[in-house]
């Protein structure tokens, strides 16, 4: 599906991350190597990369990426290959021989055997591997699509259905499990079929729209034209119209499928990735990569176009890659050659949704996002915290960055409206986390289930989302291959078997929004039912076509090799990152920093979030140091401060100068029912007498006589102290045989003795 790019080439600039950029490859790449090496291929059922030699193929992991990853190898028969792919529970090696025959090896016994097509009325166009109960594995031909299971007697394969229809090429993605077979001249039209764990689903036949040339030629729709993403647990097919200059978008539903839109393009070679849900448009001959986020309503790019960048390469290789001396610093520099360096190079292929292949050089390149950048690269603060609450990569880093804005536009006193919106996005999102349950999923790391327990969810299950992307048809990666289709991988868990832990997709009717699956299907599907709101956030269609139409959905295929945190962000976090470290460096006035702090209960308010009373002691300790007891009555009073212990307590510290603020403090600490405290605070202040009428009447039994009787000895006055004495003898059992009455008796008989001497 990838045209080859423009013959002039960007150097990449070797001086690391100092250049400007939003997306960038980082060194050293996956070397895939082997001598003899008949081309690179893509598997993206199982996320492989493979190198076949005459009797021998390599695989290599692309999940979880690593440069150092060594390669497994089986061994075959000579012969031409024009695809290979594994079996999805591994058991079986495929290889596409001709455009007639392909050859598939048991893995286990080394027993081999061949399917062909008629080769004078049919060619084969390519073939996958694939989880639906109804069948094993899908041939592409130009006479149609064969539906085949493996029958484990004969050890040969059985048709199962066969869908005739003339097909000129076709793409397919493991993830989606959605196949669009084109037809036609200009092979616009397509039928589209879905082969999920419910079955095979047919989509309804549409056409895709291509402007006429001036010279009213009629243009041909290529497979290098059509890219099926998934972003945000949603499929939407992506095409280059090259006449009107334009990148339309589709999305896929049971009874339909709608055109969403369309993004302008500035080059003729145009490029796909989606990295963490991020659509990103390579404009391969203005060598810029152009960033979308069409979760938000606006079509506009994230940032301005910028190129993609080469960062860790060795410095001491920059002199050879621009002047072809072989004198270098390193060992590694000097491995590098001269084309190995040059960005949207002729002989790099995209794999959907984040890898870059490198044909000629036999090297896998990973994309990625550099959020501090994008972040850095936008003044609408609001924005730029909606869209890094949605990463999901690298949530953590995302997290960081959202505290030291929010940190920052408080230090510089930004206007109150502004800073509103911003909190408002991040309550929000952390409120959005707490109901779909990413938020607690995010505290503790996922355990990898074993092969047996994700073979059991294969037919049963569907998953909440699906946000990567993969490769059409596992074709060679080399330009020519049979099908043309493009090629992708998944950023998941690798292994054998790999679609152990991917999820199958669900269609859904455009005037029902329940799922069709097993009932398995409908459980598991909990991100999306939790809540019916966010499933209707989650759909940009939404707001285009209204909700009477409901999506294709995907299934988030997670990396279990690490852990994945929530960017959300909870109240405690914000009073520790954010509201106290502010208090403590901004001077003067504190009127806009309480404001800050208000706008901040109020979200949480209407979110019904629950706040840490830190953060109400903070505010409390911020106006009366400025003395401001007044505005601190209100908000109490006004309940914009919650009743709790701290708060009481905050109040009768900072009471002390202001007689009114402690008087709320003591009435809050009854008002929450803490006679323990009420009691204690009343004797401090020395209203013991009160204290024990109010410690009787709420039969309080935990404050220690001594106390009482030690202010009444305080005090001087022998009657009070005889009073508080007959209280407790009278109150307490007995007290009379303790020593605090005996020495307290002792006192009172001295005190009486002065008097009347």
């Amino acid at each position: 599906m990838f045209g080859k790019a423009s013959s002039s080439q960007l150097s990449v600039s070797l001086g690391g991350s100092g250049a400007l950029s939003h997306v960038y490859i980082q060194h050293p790449p996956l070397r895939c190597s082997i001598p003899g090496s008949k081309g690179l291929f893509y598997d993206d059922g199982n996320k492989l990369i493979f190198s076949a030699t005459s009797d021998q193929v390599f695989s290599w992991k692309t999940i979880p990426f690593a440069s150092h990853a060594a390669p497994t190898s089986d061994s075959i028969s000579e012969g031409p290959v024009l695809s290979i792919r594994y079996s999805l529970d591994s058991k079986f090696l495929a290889i596409q021989r001709s455009d007639h025959e392909i050859q598939f090896w048991d893995r286990e016994t080394g027993e081999t055997f061949s399917q062909t097509c008629r080769s004078e009325t049919e060619s084969i166009l390519g073939f996958f591997w694939t989880d639906c109960p109804k069948c094993d594995i899908v041939i592409v031909k130009t006479s149609g699509m064969e539906l085949f299971s493996y029958d484990p007697e004969s050890k040969s394969l059985h048709l199962v259905e066969t869908k005739r229809m003339n097909v000129s090429w076709y793409v397919y993605t493991h993830e989606s499990r959605l196949i669009l077979l084109a037809s036609g001249m200009q092979c616009k039209s397509f039928t589209g079929f879905q082969l999920s764990s419910a079955g095979v689903i047919r989509l309804p036949k549409f056409e895709m729209a291509m402007a006429k040339s001036e010279a009213n030629n009629k243009p041909v729709l290529a497979a290098e034209d059509v890219h099926i993403i998934t972003v945000y647990g949603r499929i939407y097919c992506l095409q280059v119209d090259r006449v009107a200059m334009l990148l339309h978008s589709y999305r896929f539903y049971r009874d339909a499928v709608v055109q969403q839109g369309s993004l302008p393009i500035y080059s003729n070679k145009i490029a796909i990735s989606v990295v963490d849900n991020v659509l990103l448009v390579h404009q391969v001959e203005a060598k810029v990569v152009i960033l979308y986020d069409i979760f938000a309503d606006s079509r506009a790019p994230i940032s301005a176009p910028l190129p993609l960048l080469l960062r860790g390469f060795p410095k001491a290789s920059s002199s050879s890659s621009r002047t072809g001396s072989k004198e270098t610093e390193s060992s590694e520099a000097n491995d590098m050659s001269d084309h190995e360096t040059i960005i949207y190079g002729d002989n790099w292929i995209f794999l959907v949704p984040d890898l870059i292949c490198d044909v000629a050089n036999r090297l896998l390149w990973k994309i990625h996002l550099d959020l501090e950048a994008i972040s850095a690269s936008s003044s609408e603060v609001p924005s730029v915290l909606d869209f890094l609450q949605r990463r999901k990569l690298e949530a953590n880093k995302a997290k960081q960055l959202c505290l030291v804005v929010v940190r920052t536009v408080i230090l510089e006193r930004r206007p109150v409206s502004m800073v509103t919106r911003a909190i408002d996005v991040l309550v929000t999102s952390y409120s959005n986390s707490i109901k779909t349950g990413s938020y607690f999923k995010g505290i503790k790391a996922e355990k990898p289930p074993t092969p047996s327990e994700s073979n059991m969810n294969i037919s049963t299950s569907v998953v909440d989302e699906s946000i990567r992307r993969e490769d059409a048809l596992g074709k060679s990666i080399k330009h020519g291959s049979a099908s043309g289709v493009e090629n992708e991988s998944l950023n998941r868990s690798p292994a054998f078997p790999v679609s152990d832990s991917e999820e199958n997709v669900r269609l859904e009717n455009s005037n029902d929004h329940h799922s069709l699956g097993t009932k398995a299907d409908t459980e598991n599907f909990t991100a999306g039912e939790t809540s019916q709101s966010e499933v209707q956030k989650l759909s940009l269609h939404s707001q285009l076509v209204g909700p009477s139409n409901s999506p294709l959905n995907a299934s988030i295929s997670e990396n279990l090799e690490s852990q994945v945190i929530s960017a959300a962000i909870s109240p405690d976090e914000m009073y520790s990152f954010v509201f106290a470290s502010v208090e403590e460096e901004m001077a003067g006035d504190p009127a806009y920093f309480v404001a800050i702090v208000v706008e901040f209960l109020r979200s949480c308010n209407v979110e019904r979030i629950k706040v840490h009373p830190n953060i109400y002691v903070l505010t409390i300790q911020l106006l009366a140091r400025h003395e401001r007891y007044a505005e601190l009555g209100l908000f109490i009073i006004n309940k914009i401060l919650e009743p709790s212990k701290e708060v009481a307590l905050q109040l009768l510290e900072s009471g002390r100068q202001n007689i009114q603020t402690r008087k709320l403090g003591l009435d809050m600490l009854r008002q929450l029912s803490l006679h323990h405290d009420y009691v204690l605070l009343l004797v401090q202040d020395g209203y013991y007498l009160e204290a024990l009428r109010y410690a009787r009447k709420n039969k309080v039994t935990t404050v220690r006589p001594s106390l009482f009787l030690e202010a009444a000895f305080v005090s001087a006055d022998p009657q009070h102290l005889a009073a508080v004495l007959r209280f407790f003898s009278d109150f307490i059992p007995g007290f009379k045989n303790t020593a605090d009455h005996t020495t307290y008796c002792r006192i009172l008989n001295e005190m009486n003795s002065s008097i009347t001497a």
